[in-house]
């Protein structure tokens, strides 16, 4: 069963920058409530797009580089990379079908 990467500021580049992969990370924190609703949706995504793209979680508590490097001032905000360009952000819980249509876009 797939499970979503964890992203910190240690790995993001090696994980992330250089995996030659869309990565599609889910920015979080314990404290966020409406965050809890892209647990589930994450661990399904990380199935799905096993070996196709990277899907991964970030704690922006733990780790205050990536959300300030990519402007991030809400959360949840699910961030869309190449490699550590950013072509596309979502801001709130949505539902799957919205991360699933972005991430097919990216893999074409």
């Amino acid at each position: 069963m797939g499970k979503p990467v964890e992203i910190t500021d240690a790995n993001f580049q090696q994980e992330v920058v250089e995996s030659g992969k869309l990565a599609v990370l889910d920015l979080w924190a314990v404290w966020c409530g409406p965050c809890r609703l892209l647990d589930p949706i994450f661990k399904e995504l990380a199935e799905e797009y096993e070996g196709k793209a990277v899907i991964g979680k970030v704690n922006v508590d733990e780790n205050p580089e990536i959300p300030q490097k990519y402007g991030v001032l809400n959360i949840p905000t699910i961030l869309f990379l190449k490699g550590d360009e950013l072509v596309d952000k979502i801001v709130g819980a949505v539902p799957k079908r919205v991360v699933k249509e972005a991430i097919d876009k990216y893999l074409q």
